[in-house]
């Protein structure tokens, strides 16, 4: 899909709304978009499943029912709704504390999890608490987000060579690259390659050539990579001899798919709660709770952001809707789903206006793995895997390190270290030794102890309709909560322009500087001056 915003189109100066005369007005650009986003979902939907070691039918599953109930919860008028690969690394890591990857009851107890983060989720919203997703910094968040990017890679890399039965961390996946290479099966990686190829080339191309972005890279990459695999008969057993060595292809290549029409309903799967009576259980359900819901808050800022009209979602309610979704998800076998940003940004990019769009795309994805489950079965698994190294790739891209850099040493010093500590050890210990270098090296640059959690703010009175807040001390991540709550009652609440001045301060942060300049977003779309000093 194209880089680029797509420019607010003429509605009579009306902003599109997803009500009932929303759905109407704006039938024909929603639901042409939910086709196009139905076209990236469906193959990203079956590689984030099996790479979290769920049944593929599961992403679907998530995605129909984040799409078609999450749309009726959420006030988000833009965001998709569904599986991500963000959470793979915590799917794919719970599903082996309970038995791995094909073993039934690992999947069931992985449900039951599922359950306990969505009913996390739902109180988290209920009771306001989406604001805590302004306590993480930004550098920790992006180093968690690039480490993610890199286990995704190094897990992928043996699916799209050929290779069965890898198994290891992130550092011994790494260690092991040479050994797959040369051990690749021929016939599997030449389909996995010419993938991963069409992945990278594919959005360059659409930039010179306008009418290609129109199509989906992941769709071009199924249009080659199905008739490949068909070329090798993947769907009978067989061997084939290449420079004096023997490979076997058989249908365990292909993407496991309900074998008739309307098969899919027989893979409904329920949850074991027992499991929840272990330890490890409630472990795994906080790192869904804490990851996917701080992953669905920045996802739906991003899409605010880049919503034409600007339109504001209400965090609270998205985190609800979300929770809505992974329970009703986990209860029927799916995976969990957050709010997802490359499926969002292409749904703004093909010209949707209400919610609505999101809908459409579920309902797409059930019509098609409903009534065609036996055409799906025919997508070889290197193909996806191809996909998922794509999207990792994205995720732990050259540039940003090199952007955390341009901001400063020590910021490149706390990304690097959540991403490190993330592939040695766990995400939550990845994160927690992110903000807890952050704090100190807050410390080692004179930031008070005192201030590190409590701002220390003055209110002073400008004139009639404008006030300032003068603060003291420190304005860092860890104080930021309390800040902003000062900052949108008086401003927002109490309707009044606003100065903030930090010039007195010891430290102002990247974290905080960055989320000033979305409060003035915020200001600008009420009517309201917002002056940072």
């Amino acid at each position: 899909m194209s880089d680029s915003t797509a420019p607010a189109p003429a509605t009579n100066g009306e902003t599109p709304r997803g009500n009932l005369t929303g759905f109407t007005r704006y039938f024909k650009h929603d639901i042409t978009s939910g086709l196009l986003v139905f076209l990236i979902a469906l193959p990203l939907c079956l590689g984030i499943s099996l790479a979290s070691g769920y049944p593929p039918i599961a992403g679907i599953f998530t995605a129909i029912i984040g799409s078609i109930l999450t749309t009726f919860v959420s006030n988000s008028e833009l965001t998709i709704k569904g599986p991500a690969a963000g959470l793979i690394v915590i799917a794919v890591g719970c599903i082996n504390d309970f038995g791995g990857a094909g073993n039934s009851d690992a999947y069931k107890a992985a449900l039951a999890v599922g359950v306990a983060a969505a009913v996390l989720q739902i109180l988290f919203g209920l009771f306001r608490a989406g604001i805590l997703g302004e306590f993480f910094p930004i550098s920790a968040v992006h180093g968690m987000l690039a480490a993610i990017g890199v286990i995704i890679i190094l897990k992928q890399i043996p699916f799209a060579l050929g290779i069965v039965g890898a198994k290891g961390g992130p550092i011994e996946m790494a260690r092991q690259i040479p050994h797959f290479i040369s051990t690749a099966n021929p016939a599997i990686a030449a389909i996995g390659v010419v993938s991963l190829i069409i992945m990278f080339v594919w959005p360059m191309l659409g930039k010179k050539y306008g009418i290609l972005k129109r199509i989906p890279s992941p769709m071009v990459v199924l249009l080659v990579a199905v008739p490949m695999g068909m070329a090798c008969d993947l769907l009978h057993k067989h061997s084939y001899t290449l420079s004096g060595h023997e490979y076997q292809l058989s249908e365990q290549y292909l993407v496991d798919m309900p074998d008739r029409v309307f098969g899919m309903f027989d893979e409904i799967t329920f949850p074991n709660f027992n499991a929840l009576a272990q330890l490890k259980a409630w472990k795994w359900a906080m790192m869904f709770f804490i990851i996917g819901s701080l992953e669905s808050l920045l996802s739906a800022k991003a899409v605010d952001l880049l919503d034409p009209w600007k339109r504001k979602t209400s965090m609270d309610r998205d985190i609800i809707a979300v929770g809505c979704g992974n329970l009703c998800s986990a209860m029927i076998g799916g995976l969990p789903m957050i709010s997802e940003i490359v499926r969002s940004k292409a749904n703004i990019d093909n010209g949707a206006r209400t919610r609505f769009a999101d809908m459409w795309h579920g309902v797409f994805l059930l019509l098609c793995v409903a009534i065609f489950p036996m055409i799906l079965h025919r997508i070889p698994l290197a193909a996806l895997a191809a996909m998922l190294v794509y999207t990792g790739s994205r995720l732990a891209h050259p540039n940003e390190f090199i952007h955390v850099y341009r901001i400063g040493k020590e910021q490149l010093a706390i990304f690097l270290t959540t991403l490190i500590i993330v592939l040695v050890e766990d995400l939550l210990v990845g994160v927690a030794a992110g903000i807890l270098l952050k704090m100190i090296i807050h410390v080692a640059n004179g930031v008070p102890l005192k201030s590190l959690f409590k701002p220390y703010l003055e209110v002073e009175e400008v004139n009639a309709d404008t006030s300032m807040i003068i603060a003291r001390e420190s304005a860092v991540f860890s104080n930021w909560i309390p800040f902003r709550r000062q900052i949108e009652q008086i401003g927002l609440v109490q309707r009044r322009n606003l100065i903030v001045d930090v010039s007195n301060a010891q430290l102002v942060d990247h974290s905080v500087m960055e989320k000033l300049e979305e409060m003035q977003r915020d200001f600008e779309q009420e009517g309201l001056t917002f002056e940072v000093r």
